[in-house]
């Protein structure tokens, strides 16, 4: 067990604290809490990189804590209603079917690509402003609608990268096939 490890396990561990927050409607607390999980997820990496502390073990646990952070926020304030459900059922979904699509191709011994692309990238960022963005209106009691430009963005972008991903992964399992 290294730094960057212990880092991205911390990082896990802030998740039910976040989710409590935002139950709770503290959203000051919460955005803290996804600062300082944004910059144990910078730290793990640079010293991973700079120490040579690379593993396979934070190579799976890092982007899982990444998305185990997001999905859990989407959830929350779906719950909460601060996210209209559709948005969390298309961003969960998208998610839902490339971890299925994944190990299925870890089942089957199929090569899979899972470099992220410029799509999904984006759509990373556009869910984690969002994210941010609906818990920072909400700690100051502001009108939410002023989102739906970035919303309907978001919800473009996850919908194409999770149907870039699947073409791939199709595309991929076809030639592999032949």
């Amino acid at each position: 067990m290294n730094i960057p490890n212990s880092l991205t396990i911390f990082r896990i561990l802030l998740i039910p604290v976040y989710i409590g927050l935002l139950v709770y409607e503290r959203f000051d607390e919460a955005l803290i809490v996804l600062l300082v999980a944004g910059i144990t997820d910078a730290l793990d990496g640079t010293i991973a990189r700079a120490a040579n502390q690379r593993t396979r073990l934070g190579a799976f646990l890092d982007p899982l804590a990444d998305k185990l952070l997001l999905t859990s926020g989407f959830v929350t304030l779906s719950s909460i209603h601060l996210i209209p459900s559709w948005v969390t059922i298309i961003v969960v979904s998208r998610d839902a079917m490339l971890l299925l699509g994944t190990a299925v191709a870890q089942f089957t011994g199929s090569p899979i690509d899972i470099a992220p692309t410029f799509l999904g990238k984006g759509t990373t960022f556009l869910q984690l402003s969002y994210v941010l963005l609906i818990i920072f209106l909400s700690s100051r009691r502001m009108e939410l609608d002023v989102l739906n430009p970035l919303l309907f963005g978001m919800i473009v972008f996850t919908v194409c990268s999770g149907s870039h991903y699947l073409y791939r992964g199709y595309r991929r399992a076809g030639s592999s096939n032949s």
